[in-house]
C-alpha cells in the first residue's frame, strides 16, 4: 500500500479506480459496487502499490474486487481528497473504463454487492458526495468523447 508520511504528522494514502460503463439496450449504465466492510456504494478502487501507476492500480484494483478486465481511459482522470480518519490524507484517482470482459465476479470479501445503474440514476445509489461529483462529471464525459 503506498503510504507516506509527510509533515505534520500527516498519513498519506492514493488509491486508484474507475468509473467502468457499458453500453446495454441504448442506455449507458455504469458499475457500482458495494463495499462488505462499511456498506457504502461506490466505484471500484483499492490502494496504490510501490512503483505502480495510476493507471496500473485501477487495472489491478477493477479486476481483484469484479474480476473484470476493462481498458482505461486516461483522457478522464479526476482526483478526490479527503481524511477518511484523523491524521490521514487520501487523494483518489478516478479514470473512465470501458469493458474488456463482461462477467462480473465479485470479490466478497470486499464487495457485499453491485449493480450495472444507467448513468442519470446512479447518483441516487452512491453514498458520498465526491462520488457523486465524480458520477457528473462521467455522465458529461461519456456523453461527448466516447
Amino acid at each position: 500500500m503506498n503510504k507516506e508520511r509527510g509533515g505534520g504528522g500527516l498519513n498519506y494514502e492514493r488509491s486508484c479506480g474507475a468509473v467502468i460503463y457499458r453500453k446495454h439496450h441504448g442506455n449507458t449504465e455504469v458499475l457500482l459496487i458495494q463495499h462488505t466492510h462499511s456498506g457504502y456504494w461506490s466505484f471500484p478502487k483499492g490502494h496504490q502499490n510501490e512503483g505502480e501507476t495510476d493507471a496500473q492500480t485501477a487495472l489491478r484494483e477493477i479486476k481483484e474486487e469484479t474480476g473484470l478486465d476493462v481498458y482505461i481511459d486516461e483522457s478522464f482522470c479526476e482526483a478526490v481528497q479527503f481524511s477518511p480518519r484523523r491524521g490521514t490524507m487520501k487523494t483518489v484517482i478516478y479514470f473512465i473504463a470501458s469493458l474488456k470482459s463482461r462477467e462480473v465476479i465479485p470479490q466478497y470479501e470486499e464487495i457485499t454487492d453491485y449493480r450495472w445503474v444507467e448513468v442519470t440514476q446512479a447518483i441516487n445509489l452512491l453514498t458520498y458526495e465526491n462520488d457523486k461529483t465524480i458520477i457528473t462529471r462521467a455522465k458529461n464525459f461519456i456523453q461527448f468523447h466516447v
